[in-house]
């Protein structure tokens, strides 16, 4: 039994202490699966078997287990079960990878993933003392990004910065500031035309009054950001990563759902897509960056095609240096163009709401096929602390 993409929408990606700063992530997510179900008001709620949905803080008002929050927020019935998944910026992705293998293994005939990310909303964690009425101060932590409350006990070169190991990763693989600052023009550019042509219209559901992503800067220029200072290192250290070339913080929400070819009927709608492999790859924590390139190809083999077959590559840009690095990678390994990843723009511009990214890419890879007729096409997201995960999807179109 094979799994297949019924519909996807997400909200607009809000800045960091932007437009949907007040909302709550678990009113963020109960939003977009109503908005998710509004496309298929013919299924029967009470017939969605799972909802597995991504995060990647739990700290806050996520209340630990904001997939069940949400169900229940959006009204779905005390009898649908739910969970949430962590793996961090991969997490929504991976939300859909265990939702197909529910269904593919006949657990399931519809299930509902997604993820939300409020990081503005991250709360600060307070670690409690070893002993009772400690005399010293304690330091409260944010949990919006990164490592927090580390165990001394990990390798010093494993935890350092998201951005430190972007700038390990441009000086190993050689890739420049300008490059970087090129591909998040290019990234901006792609999302603004998305958005002028109404391209995410039908994608993308207004919350709070924000209808379109709140980090997409069309004026964006190589020249603009080449006045940005590195964020991690010092010029004379030759930093390279900046504001300008990596994703921001960000806060939303996406939902997708997916179900078996029997459950057409019961859903309403006809798939779009199919879940044709899955693939996840782990290295060194601060080499996260060029773990989907590995994932990415596990996802092919098991797909039984080869990078010259892919016609669409929606891949998450954390920074600028990784996606680089990746795009090089698949094209060496046979993708035909560089042009083919990220052709509506990318994180850069619209924003990593961490639990949310994943869900983002499966969608937009399934509007992007069917507007080309291409039939291959690949989602793929790094992940902090050494992971990557990659998901391919065929077009039901054209297969």
């Amino acid at each position: 039994m094979s799994a297949y993409v019924y519909a996807a929408v997400r909200t607009p990606f809000g800045r960091f202490n932007g437009a949907l700063a007040g909302v709550r992530p678990d009113d963020l997510a109960a939003g977009v699966i109503g908005s998710l179900l509004a496309q298929a008001p013919g299924l029967d709620r009470a017939a969605i078997e799972e909802v597995v949905w991504g995060n990647a803080n739990g700290a806050g008002e996520e209340n630990r287990n904001v997939g069940r929050m949400a169900a229940l927020l959006a009204g779905l019935p005390t009898s649908v079960p739910g969970s949430t998944v962590n793996r961090l910026c991969g997490s929504s992705l991976d939300a859909a990878m265990i939702g197909s293998r529910q269904i593919e293994t006949g657990d399931a005939d519809v299930v509902l993933i997604g993820g939300v990310e409020s990081m503005t909303r991250a709360p600060w964690v307070l670690p409690k003392p070893a002993k009772a009425f400690p005399a010293t101060d304690l330091t409260a932590v944010s949990t919006a990004l990164g490592w927090r409350l580390v165990n001394p006990r990990m390798p010093k070169e494993w935890t350092v910065s998201l951005g430190e190991a972007n700038e390990q990763l441009a000086e190993k693989h050689g890739i420049g500031r300008e490059r970087q600052d090129e591909f998040a023009v290019r990234s901006h550019r792609l999302a603004q035309e998305a958005w002028e042509a109404g391209w995410y219209d039908d994608l993308v559901t207004p919350v709070e009054g924000l209808a379109r992503d709140e980090g997409i800067r069309p004026d964006s220029t190589v020249e603009k950001l080449a006045g940005l200072k590195p964020s991690f290192r010092t010029p004379e250290q030759g930093g390279t990563v900046t504001a300008g070339n990596a994703s921001p913080l960000s806060d939303g929400a996406s939902a997708v759902l997916l179900g078996s070819e029997r459950a057409a009927e019961r859903i309403g709608l006809e798939p779009v897509a199919r879940i044709a492999g899955r693939g996840a790859f782990a290295l060194e924590p601060q080499a996260f960056g060029y773990a989907p390139v590995e994932a990415a190809n596990r996802a092919l083999a098991r797909a039984g095609i080869t990078w010259d077959q892919v016609g669409a590559v929606e891949l998450n840009e954390a920074f600028a240096v990784q996606s680089l690095i990746c795009v090089d990678a698949w094209l060496k390994e046979g993708l035909v163009d560089a042009e083919l990843v990220n052709a509506r723009g990318g994180a850069i511009a619209i924003g990593h709401p961490l639990g949310a990214s994943g869900g983002r890419i499966l969608g937009t890879l399934t509007k992007v096929l069917r507007e080309r007729g291409e039939r291959w096409g690949v989602a793929a997201i790094c992940i902090g602390v050494g992971q990557g995960l990659a998901v391919v999807l065929e077009n039901t179109e054209v297969a």
